[in-house]
């Protein structure tokens, strides 16, 4: 008859089987797999070496599984809090899911991060994450069309992301000189030059940049943009243009929102970082075999950010995790 034991120190048959007594080593499983972006496999090795611990991926998909099949409760809370909030970043990226491509959308505030995966980018997958439907804030974003489909919210649109726009167009007029040869004035360069200037003012002041500073400086913008709509070349590249100088002058405001309200920045770089890591994933493993997975590692990565922002270390976060306790937003 097999003798039940209290003392799992020196068992042969429990070492192999620390998962046990070990609570921290699926912890340690999913921080491997979704926190440093190993493969199932590397995991499952990297886990037999290091810790001398039997591991097979089968192993890792259960234990990634279970500990973000126990994150609905924090799902619901970081929704909600974000979509109550003031002011959040959103943004989209492509995400390989199922050997097709979705979508990753990201909600996020500086203390708060939901990420979702969706086979659609635009209102479907939007409204699938559950935050901009109830948002009534301010939104930072780019100029992707469907955010627009939401007329409850404050826009305020990213100049990092325009700013990119118009240097590739002044580059454009740079590498195409006119017929004389004499380097000519580009109107997108004085829409750059003027909303430098109104982001080193907000950054500087206290409050909303001087109404005549930006004023003058908003009629800067919209006279350039005019000018691109007409002086733009034919062609592809030209309506490109022309559509950015239409965009400029249609959505001056939601643009300059950073200058006028304390509140907004200037680009929605906490955004993009959100989803930088995701993207990182797909370049050092590849995608998610399915949209299941695709669905737990966003799941994952939003547990991951947000403890992180409340100053939780990630293997603290997953330890309480994967031990059926995890962390979850006090109520407000």
């Amino acid at each position: 008859m097999r003798l039940r034991h209290r003392d799992h120190r020196g068992c042969t048959r429990c070492r192999e089987r620390p998962s046990a007594v070990r609570p921290r080593n699926p912890a340690v499983i999913v921080y491997l797999y979704m926190g440093q972006y190993l493969s199932k496999n590397r995991t499952a090795k990297a886990m037999a070496e290091l810790f001398n611990t039997p591991v097979s991926e089968g192993t890792v998909g259960s234990a990634t599984a279970r500990a973000a099949n126990d994150l609905g409760a924090f799902g619901i809370a970081v929704a909600d809090r974000i979509a109550a909030a003031d002011l959040a970043h959103f943004d989209e990226t492509g995400f390989r899911a199922a050997g097709k491509l979705h979508w990753l959308h990201s909600a996020s505030t500086a203390m708060f991060t939901w990420i979702t995966c969706h086979r659609r980018r635009g209102k479907i997958g939007m409204d699938a994450a559950r935050v901009l439907p109830r948002f009534t804030g301010t939104a930072v974003h780019d100029a992707w069309a469907p955010y627009d489909n939401y007329r409850q919210i404050t826009h305020a649109l990213c100049n990092a992301h325009v700013q990119r726009e118009l240097v590739a167009v002044t580059e454009y007029h740079n590498d195409n000189p006119t017929a004389s040869g004499i380097e000519s004035w580009c109107w997108a360069q004085q829409v750059i030059d003027s909303l430098l200037v109104l982001k080193d003012l907000a950054e500087d002041s206290i409050g909303p940049v001087a109404p005549e500073t930006l004023a003058h400086h908003r009629q800067a913008i919209v006279h350039a943009a005019h000018i691109g709509v007409t002086d733009s070349p034919q062609g592809k590249v030209g309506n490109k243009h022309r559509a950015l100088a239409r965009r400029l002058i249609r959505r001056i405001e939601d643009y300059l929102r950073f200058a006028t309200d304390p509140i907004v920045p200037w680009d929605n770089n906490p955004a993009e970082r959100e989803i930088r890591m995701p993207k990182l994933r797909q370049k050092v493993s590849g995608g998610m075999r399915t949209l299941t997975g695709a669905e737990h590692f966003a799941a994952l990565r939003s547990y991951i950010a947000t403890t992180g922002k409340h100053g939780i270390t990630t293997i603290d976060a997953l330890t309480r995790l994967t031990t059926r306790n995890p962390w979850i937003p006090e109520m407000t």
